[in-house]
């Protein structure tokens, strides 16, 4: 095998073993699981509410553009021009409940969480006042004890300044 087509086939396998791929394949598939659910919540829930209105079929909400509107026995239209408005309904419908719930369940718990993540960052990253104050008088209390020591010079006493750890 060539050299370039190693570094193909190395790119293409680097490609797919990123995890924002196997995130996008995932979100794929609970996708296509998730639009189940809502098409039946919308045949389910929606649209007899809608029902109780007029038809349960949103697609069966047409307007003949152009009379007479005729179709046949498989529904095709013969004559005339059909805005089946609907269809277009459901699928809006269909839309609206899929961004709620998207919204709602994942979006915003997850937003919330990551807010709360930082400010619990924000205050653990935070140090006291008090504890800079505190850590600047001891570097303080050092050099002065260190400029003592260096000043008695090798005539002073022996003696020995304890040091903290």
């Amino acid at each position: 095998m060539s050299k370039e087509k190693e570094s193909v086939l190395a790119g293409f396998k680097a490609f797919l073993m990123r995890g924002n791929v196997i995130d996008l394949a995932v979100a794929v598939v609970i996708g296509a699981a998730f639009t189940n659910i809502v098409n039946a919540v919308v045949k389910g829930v929606i649209n007899p509410v809608v029902g109780a209105f007029g038809t349960q079929d949103l697609e069966q909400y047409t307007y003949c553009l152009q009379a007479p509107c005729t179709t046949d026995k498989a529904g095709e239209a013969t004559h005339g021009i059909e805005l089946m408005w609907g269809t277009v309904l459901s699928s809006a419908l269909n839309f609206l409940i899929t961004a709620a719930v998207v919204y709602f369940l994942m979006v915003l718990p997850m937003s919330r969480y990551l807010a709360r993540r930082a400010r619990l960052l924000a205050a653990k990253e935070e140090v006291p006042v008090e504890t800079v104050v505190e850590a600047s008088e001891l570097d303080v209390l050092k050099e002065i004890r260190d400029t003592l020591v260096s000043q008695r010079g090798p005539g002073g006493s022996e003696t020995v300044v304890p040091q903290r750890k």
